[in-house]
């Protein structure tokens, strides 16, 4: 059981004793980071679309995780995961989708093939849409049929 106490903080009662735990507080870099992700989003998003592809969903959801764009590309549903690093001094961002997050794309993916009868018949693929840097020079890298 838990109680609040001042805020940032949460008292957790364990054995009957009270335990005063700090809690995370969305801070604003964090804000702004989720505020940048969002804009790489939407950046990801015009251009797919400028492409000839279509959105068909927008941050799907399910118990294994999320995929940011799904779009349809002629025939072939495509399961986008965009990624930002506003500098690539530690690697670039498509780095950053590695097995385990392609483990919890694919799942999701089967996830929504199996709840989306109009899709389930389709050939899809994955794609990731990797943004470094903040300005409209910024590093913009579109890999089709990644894994």
């Amino acid at each position: 059981m838990s109680e609040w106490c001042e805020p940032g903080f949460v008292i957790l009662w364990q054995d009957e004793r009270a335990l005063r735990v700090g809690i995370p507080n969305m801070t604003h870099n964090s804000r702004t980071n989720l505020t940048r992700g969002r804009d790489a989003e939407e950046r990801a998003c015009r251009h797919l679309e400028q492409q000839g592809m279509v959105l068909a969903e927008r941050n799907y959801r399910s118990p294994f995780g999320e995929i940011d764009l799904i779009m349809q590309d002629r025939a072939t549903l495509v399961f986008v995961e965009v990624r930002y690093r506003a500098r690539g001094n530690f690697g670039s961002a498509a780095e950053t989708v590695d097995l385990r997050k392609q483990g919890r794309l694919r799942a999701t993916a089967e996830h929504y093939l199996q709840n989306t009868p109009r899709a389930s018949k389709k050939a899809c693929r994955f794609d990731i849409v990797a943004i470094t840097g903040d300005s409209d020079d910024a590093d913009f890298r579109w890999l089709s049929n990644v894994f």
